[in-house]
């Protein structure tokens, strides 16, 4: 009997820090996903496009391939490769940090500078040959390019999770935060994307099919609100870009060394506030300064290197 209830106390020990131990995870994938914020709202606000203009009923399937294979992308491929990085070359984690920082800054960048001369944005959903297409064809081109942007975007959340998770824990502390981190940002990019597309035909349902004068006019709002709604859930992810982008850049240059732009930020933004609020949005700001001179200087740098197409003779 005594030997029953040793092994009860151990089980429940055992239990206690197992408990523990995941409180723990949740808890740095809490802080590690926060500094994600800019690029997980980016990843939000860019997928609707891809969705934009099939048949209802297409919507759903559509968002659930894209999911299907960021959920693979992160747990599969950038998950391993976080965690080796992380083992055998963290001192690479800045400058892979700048790397996609300077990604951020110039996707921003290039927003605004083709909203102000009404230009195609390279990211425009489009057909390079100009022919058209059948649906299935346009379907599986739009999820390629949505795969692919979530990818890159998928790639620096989790570089920035892996740079705010504490490395002293072991790297199976840090491959479970970044599980969590994984699992957790894409239901929450997604089931939000899911619910944007389908916000107008909900809309739509209400406003036809509403049993109260309520129910038809919020149906009604619905649909002439998500417009408006879109833009601004671009303008929103647009300065996220470059605010985080900027933050990202600033940060890892202070972590390898370089030190005058953060401590310049620092003590502009306590000219303005000692604290809070003031002080914050004193930091975001100057941040996205940074954002929108590193990204408008590599617009033509990029362009540059972009191959040129063959004119036609």
């Amino acid at each position: 009997m005594s030997g029953l209830l040793a092994l009860l106390d151990d089980v429940a020990a055992i239990a206690k820090v197992a408990s523990a131990s995941i409180d723990d995870v949740i808890g740095q994938a809490s802080k590690a996903g926060v500094k994600a914020a800019g690029a997980v709202i980016d990843d939000a606000a860019v997928t609707p496009k891809y969705v934009h203009g099939f048949a209802a009923a297409r919507e759903i399937p559509i968002v659930w391939k894209i999911a299907r294979a960021s959920i693979f992308n992160k747990l599969v491929i950038l998950l391993p490769a976080a965690i080796l990085l992380g083992q055998f070359a963290p001192w690479l984690i800045p400058y892979f940090l700048i790397l996609g920082g300077l990604y951020l800054c110039y996707e921003g960048a290039e927003k605004i500078w083709h909203a102000l001369t009404h230009e195609v944005s390279h990211a425009a959903i489009e057909d390079p040959e100009h022919t058209p297409l059948d649906a299935a064809h346009l379907e599986e081109q739009r999820v390629k390019g949505a795969i692919k942007t979530d990818f890159i975007l998928s790639a620096e959340i989790m570089t920035i999770a892996l740079a705010a998770t504490d490395g002293t824990r072991g790297w199976v502390f840090q491959a479970a935060v970044l599980a969590v981190i994984a699992v957790a940002i894409t239901i929450a990019v997604y089931g939000s994307v899911a619910l944007i597309v389908k916000a107008d035909d909900f809309g739509l349902h209400l406003a036809n099919e509403g049993r109260t004068s309520f129910g038809r006019s919020l149906g009604r709002g619905i649909v002439k609100g998500m417009p408006g709604f879109m833009k601004a859930l671009t303008i929103i992810g647009t300065a996220a870009m470059l605010w985080v982008g900027g933050n990202i850049v600033v940060h890892a240059l202070h972590e390898i060394g370089w030190h005058l732009p953060y401590d310049t930020i620092k003590t502009w933004a306590a000219a303005v506030a000692e604290g809070g609020f003031g002080n914050w949005a004193a930091v975001a700001a100057m941040d996205g300064v940074i954002g929108v001179l590193l990204g408008s200087a590599l617009i033509p740098a990029i362009g540059f290197m972009k191959p040129k197409k063959a004119e036609a003779h």
